[in-house]
Formats: structure tokens, C-alpha cells, sequence
């Protein structure tokens, strides 16, 4: 079944190039009303200009469709809020979320200022935060919506001189696991997109046959199936040169110790225990760690009583 937005709005951040432009224009081509934001600074998140944010609505207009482009850095949310009140007066509606922008400072972290830190954290974080935030409850009152983060590999398997990086980009899953419990009852669905890309960003890091590879529309491909009617929730999808995966955090079942034998030492022989993942699941909510451990006790305190 062809996955259609007609009729519906979405809002695209970092749309000016790379990525966003990728997903701003497909969205555009399968029938949605676009508004293309992009503060059209550098990598490192410096300058800004209009130019690229108006040639992608130059794009989508040519091809029959609607788009406006919108300047707000994500990271100020007065312009954050404009760019929704804007939006609400030229269509009344907001049905679709992307959180694409981004920056890069990469250092290792004992070279790295902490100005650079706290400017990541700022737009790929509170960017994020605020365009959710300007958007939650006009998704609530109108009981849909679906919002995609754009999460890393780097933030939930670490890479080199990115600590800043990714730091927000697990950040973001975080703040994803709450909102898709929050917004359950609303029809709003939160997924992340892990993607890997050639892209402005990391033009210079890969051979040009291999930047090719690694178009943006593999993963805008990706992207489209998180954003429609029928997207799945709490789902992080990785994608990039065609490859296509989830990822998801597990714990163990772990191991039971009775308050006597509380101590570092005991943990430790129960080592093999704690770390076996013969029956690791995938927990629903921070509630069901807590649980599992209150069976685990209660469990217990049956045995004893026998």
C-alpha cells in the first residue's frame, strides 16, 4: 500500500540541506504541506542565510506543491513558537514532527571546550525540545501526531570525539521513551531515526564512491515509514547505503541477593547471573525495572516461609 501524507503538515528541521531536504522534499512529493526550516548556518552551527531553505520550497513548488520556509534556530524558542504560530495560520494543522537539525564540534573531550559542549546539547537537545514542545499540544488537542527524533550511533554506541554529540543523541531517546507513554492516549507516536548518510557532515570523512552509497533517500526511505498513519511507536530504526535496522536497550533478568548478603563482594559472585541473556526483554517503562525487582523479593519471601 502506497504510504500517502495528503492533506496533512509537516515540519522539518535542518531542511535546507543533506537529510532534511531529502525527507522535506518526499514528504512533499507524497502529497503533505511543508515547512521547510532551516537557520542555514555551517556544520559547526555559525552564520546563517535563507538561501538553502528557499530553494527546497522553490523545489516543491514546482513540483505542485506546498511549502514555506522558516528561519527559527531551533534553539531559541520565541522563533521556535513563531514558526508554529505561522504554520497554524496558513494551514490549522500540524501532523508531523521531524527533528533533523543538527550541528558537529567534534574533539576529543579533553580538547574540548565546554562552550562547544553546551552548543550541541543546545540544538540537538533543547532544539528538539522546543519544536516538540511548540507542536505537543496542538497534536493533543487534534489527537494525532507523529514525531521523529533523529538519534546516532554515536550516542548509543560512542564514537571518538564526539562525547558532545553523542551525549544529545541519546538524550533525545530519552526524552522519546517518556513522550510516547505521555502522548499514548492522543494518538501522538514518537519513533528515532538513527541514520547514516553522506551528508554536509560527513562529506569529508568517506571516499566519494562510498559518499554516493550513503545517499540521503535510503534513509528519507526509512524515515516515511515512522511518520505515517500506520508508524510504529517507541521504534528506533537505523538506516543508511540501503542497509535497514532496529535498535533497542534490553536488560537481563538479573539476580535475586536477600538484604544479608547485600555487599559488593555477593554482586560479584553473582556475576554470571546478573549479565545471563537467555531472558532479556525489552522493558515498557522505568515502572517495570521496579517491578521486576519487588517479584523478585516477593518471591523470595515466599521461599522463606516454606
Amino acid at each position: 500500500m502506497t504510504i500517502s501524507f495528503a492533506g496533512q503538515v509537516a515540519i522539518v528541521t535542518g531542511a535546507g540541506n543533506g537529510l532534511g531536504r531529502s525527507h522535506a522534499l518526499e514528504l512533499a512529493r507524497r502529497g503533505a504541506k511543508v515547512v521547510v526550516n532551516d537557520l542555514g548556518g555551517a556544520r559547526d552551527g555559525s552564520g546563517a542565510s535563507s538561501a538553502a531553505s528557499q530553494e527546497v520550497v522553490r523545489l516543491i513548488e514546482e513540483m505542485g506543491g506546498e511549502a514555506i520556509s522558516h528561519g527559527a534556530n531551533v534553539a531559541n524558542f520565541d522563533e521556535v513558537q513563531d514558526m508554529v504560530t505561522q504554520t497554524m495560520s496558513k494551514w490549522g494543522r500540524v501532523d508531523i514532527l521531524i527533528n533533523n537539525a543538527g550541528i558537529l564540534r567534534d574533539k576529543s573531550f579533553t580538547k574540548m571546550s565546554l562552550e562547544d559542549f553546551k552548543l550541541v546539547m543546545d540544538v540537538h537537545v533543547m532544539g528538539t525540545v522546543n519544536c516538540t514542545k511548540a507542536v505537543w499540544d496542538i497534536m493533543r488537542e487534534q489527537n494525532y501526531g507523529r514525531i521523529v527524533m533523529t538519534t546516532s550511533s554515536s550516542g548509543m554506541y560512542g564514537n571518538f570525539g564526539q562525547s558532545n554529540y553523542g551525549a544529545a543523541k541519546m538524550a533525545v531517546l530519552g526524552l522519546m521513551n517518556t513522550l510516547v507513554l505521555e502522548g499514548a492516549k492522543n494518538n501522538i507516536h514518537v519513533n528515532a531515526l538513527a541514520p547514516t548518510a553522506g551528508t554536509r557532515m560527513t562529506e569529508d570523512l568517506m571516499p566519494e564512491e562510498i559518499v554516493k552509497a550513503f545517499a540521503p533517500e535510503a534513509v528519507t526511505a526509512g524515515m516515511l515509514t515512522l511518520c505515517d498513519e500506520k508508524a510504529p511507536n517507541r521504534f528506533i530504526l537505523c538506516a543508511g547505503a540501503g542497509g535497514y535496522s532496529s535498535a533497542s536497550i534490553f536488560e537481563t533478568q538479573g539476580c535475586f541477593i536477600p538484604q544479608a548478603s547485600q555487599n559488593p563482594e555477593t554482586v560479584r559472585e553473582h556475576w554470571d547471573e546478573l549479565i545471563a541473556q537467555d531472558k532479556q526483554a525489552s522493558l515498557a517503562s522505568g515502572a517495570k525495572q521496579g517491578e521486576k525487582f519487588v517479584m523478585k523479593a516477593m518471591a523470595f519471601m515466599k521461599s522463606q516461609q516454606h
